[in-house]
This record gives C-alpha cells, structure tokens and sequence, in this order.
C-alpha cells in the first residue's frame, strides 16, 4: 500500500517535532465529565479535509488529543501518543491515516491500526460525535 508521506527533515524526526498545531483560539475547546467539545465556528483549522489540531493535558484533560479533518468527511480524535514512544500524531496528507513524528514514523488508519513502522500496538481511538457546530469527543481516561 503506497502512502503520502509528511516531509520533516531529520531533526524534527529525531527530536519528534509534530507539525499539528494547538488551536488558534484555544477558547473553542473544552472537558468536562470526560468529554471534549470543539466549537468549529472557532476552530478554523478543522475547516478542511486533512486540518487537524492538538490538544494538550490542559482543562483537566488527562491526555493528549489530536482531531482531524478527514478526507473521508468526518471527525476523528486519537489519544495524541504513538503506541511506540509516545511521541505525538499527525495527519498524513491525501490518506485516511496518522503518522508518528518520530524517525520510525509508525503509521496507523483511522481505527487506530498499525500498518507500518517501530509501533507494535495500536493507538487509542476516541469516539466524534457532530452536533450542530460541535464536535463531542468521548474520552476514555
């Protein structure tokens, strides 16, 4: 299976630089009762297929978060933690599947399967719901 690659130099992969930034306006997330909500109406980055931001352990959130924009039309959240290093996640352009930052550069499908690279096991899936401009996202820690 032939994917699109992300072009990092070695030193953003040694160092597990991501691409995904944090949302410009970090007011159009929120958790509460394990629960995100992403306000899209103030999430410019989720406006197009491939967008996606990162949410860090902030508002009481255990975990790390990336959303994405899919190519597919929808919404998907990972825990934001390759399941090889723990390094964090991004989009890999034109394809339905997410790329560790690092030099092994596991990647996985938006179920949170392993197709390639260092990683052994998946990688945690969060459930996306759209309601309205909302975006509810189940976290399970």
């Amino acid at each position: 299976m032939q994917t699109a690659t992300l072009h990092r130099n070695i030193i953003q992969r040694l160092f597990g630089i991501c691409a995904t930034k944090q949302p410009s306006d970090e007011g159009c997330w929120t958790f509460e009762d394990k629960k995100v909500i992403v306000d899209l109406t103030r999430a410019p980055e989720l406006s197009n297929p491939d967008g996606a931001i990162r949410l860090e352990k902030k508002k009481g959130l255990s975990e790390r978060v990336i959303v994405i924009h899919g190519h597919d039309r929808t919404y998907h959240a990972f825990s934001n933690r390759c399941s090889h290093a723990g390094r964090r996640l991004d989009p890999v352009p034109g394809a339905q599947q997410v790329q560790c930052c690092s030099i092994g550069k596991s990647t996985f499908d938006y179920g949170g399967k392993r197709l390639s690279g260092s990683a052994k096991k998946p990688v945690g899936i969060h459930a996306v719901t759209l309601e309205d401009d909302k975006l509810v996202i189940e976290v399970k820690v």
